[in-house]
Order: C-alpha cells, then sequence, then structure tokens
C-alpha cells in the first residue's frame, strides 16, 4: 500500500532553517505529484509547496514564496522541503501528501494519500 513517512520536524528559531523530507513507496505510477500541507492549532490545513514529476513543476503558497524550496530525488522517491528565514506563523504540524496525474496544485482533495505529520515550531 502507498507509504509516506516525514522526517525533519523540530524547534527552530525565528531566521532559521529546516529541512523535511517526505519518502513515498508501495506505488507504481507513471506521474504523481508530492505536496507539503501544513495544520495550524485552530486552522484549515493549508497547500504549503508541491511538485510534479511529470514536468518538474512546483508550485508555492504564497505565504512562503522566496523562502521553502520543494525538490525531489527520484532515485530514493523522496521529496525535500528546505526551509528558510522561518516565522513564528510558521508553526504547525506539516504533512506531505501524494496524488496519481500529472496535475500540479495545492488543492488537498487532488491528494490522495497522506503522511502521519510532523511538528515544525518555530519559536524563540
Amino acid at each position: 500500500q502507498v507509504q509516506l513517512v516525514e522526517s525533519g520536524g523540530g524547534l527552530v528559531q525565528p531566521g532559521g532553517s529546516l529541512r523535511l523530507s517526505c519518502a513515498a513507496s508501495g506505488f507504481t505510477w507513471d506521474y504523481y505529484a508530492i505536496g507539503w500541507f501544513r495544520q495550524a492549532p485552530g486552522k484549515e490545513r493549508e497547500g504549503v509547496s508541491a511538485i510534479s514529476t511529470h514536468d518538474g513543476s512546483t508550485r508555492y503558497a504564497d505565504s512562503v514564496k522566496g523562502r521553502f524550496t520543494i525538490s525531489r530525488d527520484a532515485a530514493k522517491n523522496t521529496v525535500y522541503l528546505q526551509m528558510s528565514s522561518l516565522k513564528p506563523e510558521d508553526t504547525a504540524v506539516y504533512y506531505c501528501a501524494i496524488g496519481e496525474g500529472t496535475f500540479i496544485a495545492l488543492t488537498r482533495s487532488l491528494y490522495d494519500y497522506w503522511g502521519q505529520g510532523t511538528q515544525v515550531t518555530v519559536s524563540s
């Protein structure tokens, strides 16, 4: 079955950096997208970034553009989210998700499988 395992969360000071990893397994699709979403306490889960294996295109939420970078290691079936210049408002549980197809989007309903989440806390 499809499995997604996130890692790399933790506590970091404002202005610091973290790199999240999402290792995907259990599927044989030709093309798919992997997205990163986050959910802060009392808030809706929101899309942060996504990458398509169809053409390598990427997408970012306006709130993280210029600070976060998504990348993929095809050989390891792993997607990374490099987060820099972190702010307290980036504090949330971060989830990766995967959906079959050639799309690139931050729409939750397009993603079929989700990881368990990893906590990111930005605080001094």
